[in-house]
């Protein structure tokens, strides 16, 4: 039986790729295999490759490239709400959503 999306479900596992040229690897593997996989997707942090197991659980291999800290200092990581640009539009939304955070938290 194929599982549905609900409680006590997850929505997909995610491994890490070196980088692009490692991610375009298991990408070509996974055709080799008979996989149907997505072409990579730029999530603006990372890129992105997707593909089902039998069972119907989503795979995500990503690579790392360009990270984070494109957008704010390395340092200053986590300080503040930072968004892909696809969800900035949703942003107070998204916010309001969210709990507050404290330093000790």
């Amino acid at each position: 039986m194929i599982g549905r999306p609900g409680a006590g479900t997850i929505h997909h596992v995610a491994f890490r790729a070196r980088d692009a040229e490692e991610q375009l690897e298991w990408r070509d593997r996974l055709r080799a295999a008979g996989i149907a996989v997505t072409p990579v997707i730029d999530r603006q942090y990372f890129t992105a490759i997707y593909f089902r197991e039998p069972g119907g659980v989503l795979f995500e291999i990503a690579a790392d490239p360009p990270g984070f800290a494109i957008d704010e200092p390395e340092a200053a990581l986590g300080r503040n709400l930072m968004l892909p640009d696809r969800y900035e539009p949703d942003r107070a939304r998204i916010e309001r959503l969210l709990p507050p955070l404290s330093e000790s938290a």
